[in-house]
């Protein structure tokens, strides 16, 4: 790659800023359900991309690839916003392409290439990694609907529902039976129950050294 011009750089700053709005800009579609003050793209995205790497790799896809697909798939929303489903029936927003197209324009070519076509073979939808990163964006929906129904949401079935019934993939697919199962807050349970338990198993294992410490020392 040649050494990017001032201009470029100056591009590719821009758009690293646009992206911190990703920060702040929340997930409207759960205002619906009643939720205040819902999660950001942002913190969509990174768990979006921490389930599509398992994914791939139970799915025999390309683990980098699929993670990376998922950290931009949203990234348009800087400029669109993330319209909730009822929205769609009465907005014609921009292909997410185009959108970013705009977002990249001017930086070094080889970013703009690279980050287009990531956008690309998501929208495309035809290689496995991008099937694999489209079931992690709803598993990732699924799981927070999970988590918002053990807050005392009530109205959030329909995205658990919605979002298991459009996976592509078996790993996806079973993934989603399973997260509804379990109890969002088992993870933390268990790891409370086995760190007592280890705890405890550690006390008793350090009693003999403590003994002989104890006499060990000079008696007066």
């Amino acid at each position: 790659m040649a050494d990017p011009q001032p201009a470029e750089l100056e591009a590719l700053a821009r758009f690293v800023y646009e992206s911190g709005q990703l920060k702040r800009a929340k997930r409207a579609g759960w205002w619906l359900a009643g939720i205040k003050d819902p999660e950001t793209i942002a913190e969509h995205s990174f768990r979006t991309a921490v389930i599509g790497y398992m994914l791939a790799v139970m799915e025999g896809a390309n683990p980098e690839r699929v993670a990376t697909l998922c950290l931009f798939h949203d990234t348009q929303e800087t400029r669109v916003g993330d319209i909730p489903s009822v929205g769609h029936h009465y907005l014609a927003a921009a292909p997410n392409t185009a959108v970013t197209e705009d977002q990249i324009k001017g930086v070094p070519e080889a970013v703009a290439q690279a980050v287009q076509g990531l956008v690309e073979q998501y929208e495309d939808r035809s290689s496995l990694e991008s099937r694999v990163a489209h079931d992690a964006d709803k598993l990732e929906c699924l799981f927070q609907a999970r988590e918002y129904q053990a807050q005392g949401y009530p109205d959030v079935p329909p995205w658990i529902e919605t979002s298991a019934a459009g996976l592509q993939t078996e790993s996806g697919r079973q993934l989603a039976e399973v997260a509804q199962q379990v109890p969002p807050k088992q993870w933390w349970m268990a790891f409370v129950e086995n760190f007592g338990r280890h705890r405890k198993a550690a006390s008793a294992s350090d009693l003999p050294s403590q003994q002989a410490h104890r006499d060990a020392k000079p008696r007066s």
